[in-house]
């Protein structure tokens, strides 16, 4: 399941975003991936121990915990702490998994990758290339978004950014444990999700068909989640 969020993030809090890593130091992306990922990545990032890594972290996750449509989508157990990343001309990240499992480097949990996501930072017509390709069971998605727009899909997905030929790509990512495990449990959950939102605005909370559908709603999280 792929899916586009628009405005996870405000006009002014990407323009706080883009002010404070242009004042940031920017190091080698190789350092977080793994063995046979940094073979295929060639990108910068902020450092992820950093204040400023710290600090733009917790206004993603503010602005993740204050959108429904996410909260839908990821059903989150935890968040990997959001990392910042930067593609000049000539950079690309070819095609490659993400790790199944990261360590959290501010509690030690270890996170199981379930769902990844790319919160675009830098405006369309600002750079050519470096869309975000993604390969799943019913073909290859393209992804390039408006800055402050999220898209995310299943970490097992292959994917990779392309090679970046005019401007500059800069983007936050990060992992999602979910709830739920399974991608195609939690597809069906998001579906059911936003079919009760729509039915809502056409009949009364209070009828028969929305009660029922919102007990399997939460009857089938029940028996799915994983916590």
């Amino acid at each position: 399941m792929l899916i586009h969020i628009p405005g996870i993030l405000s006009r002014e809090e990407v323009l706080h975003c883009r002010q404070r890593l242009e004042q940031s130091e920017w190091v080698d992306g190789k350092i977080t991936a793994g063995d046979q990922s940094a073979k295929a990545k060639a990108n910068l990032q902020i450092p992820q121990e950093s204040d400023v890594a710290h600090q733009l972290g917790r206004l993603i996750l503010n602005a993740l915990a204050r959108n429904d449509i996410f909260t839908s989508a990821a059903l989150p157990l935890r968040v990997f702490p959001p990392l910042f990343n930067r593609y000049d001309v000539g950079m690309e990240f070819e095609y490659h998994v993400d790790n199944s499992i990261r360590p959290d480097p501010e509690t030690g949990f270890r996170i199981r990758t379930d769902v990844s996501s790319t919160l675009f930072l830098s405006d369309t017509e600002s750079y050519d290339g470096g869309e975000l390709v993604i390969q799943d069971t019913y073909g290859v998605h393209t992804a390039k978004f408006p800055a402050g727009d999220l898209v995310l899909y299943p970490s097992t997905s292959l994917h990779k950014v392309n090679r970046v030929t005019r401007g500059s790509r800069w983007a936050s990512f990060f992992w999602t444990q979910s709830m739920v495990k399974d991608d195609g449990c939690r597809t069906l959950l998001y579906e059911l999700d936003q079919s009760i939102r729509q039915a809502r605005q056409l009949i009364p909370d209070t009828s028969p068909a929305i009660l029922g559908l919102t007990a399997s709603y939460h009857n089938l999280v029940r028996r799915w989640a994983e916590l």
